[in-house]
C-alpha cells in the first residue's frame, strides 16, 4: 500500500494555494474543474500530495485533532516568513531532543500546519 493524497475542503482555492506555495514550498501539479462550481487541485511533485477542493455545498470542518506535518531547512526563516505574511502562528517553537525543533501555524481554512526542521545528529 503507498498513501497517495490528503484531502481538504477548502474556502478559498487561490488563498489556499498562494498559502501552501509561499509558505510551505509546495507547487500546484495539477488542476481540474471537478463539477458545476468546483475545482481541485493537487500540490507537491512528491509520492505523497495534497488535494483541495473547493466548491458545490461542502461545509469545512478542519478541527484541531489533525496536522500535516513539514519539514523546512531553516524554522526560523519559515516562521520569520510566515509573520511577515500574517499567517497564525500557535505558540513558539519547541526543541524536545536535540535533533529536532517544531512549531505550529494555521493555514487560511484553519488546518493545524506542523514545521519541523531536523537539526542533525
Amino acid at each position: 500500500m503507498k498513501f497517495c493524497w490528503s484531502t481538504l475542503n477548502v474556502r478559498n482555492l487561490e488563498e489556499s494555494i498562494k498559502f501552501y506555495e509561499e509558505i510551505i514550498g509546495l507547487k500546484v501539479t495539477r488542476r481540474f474543474p471537478a463539477g458545476p462550481g468546483t475545482e481541485i487541485a493537487f500540490l507537491g511533485d512528491g509520492e505523497t500530495q495534497i488535494e483541495f477542493i473547493c466548491g458545490g455545498d461542502r461545509e469545512i470542518h478542519v478541527g484541531d485533532d489533525i496536522s500535516w506535518g513539514f519539514e523546512v531547512e531553516s524554522l526560523d526563516q519559515t516562521l520569520s516568513l510566515a509573520k511577515e505574511k500574517g499567517v497564525v502562528i500557535l505558540g513558539e517553537p519547541v526543541q524536545p531532543n536535540p535533533h529536532v525543533r517544531f512549531a505550529f501555524i494555521k493555514d487560511p481554512n484553519g488546518m493545524r500546519v506542523q514545521l519541523v526542521e531536523n537539526l542533525g545528529d
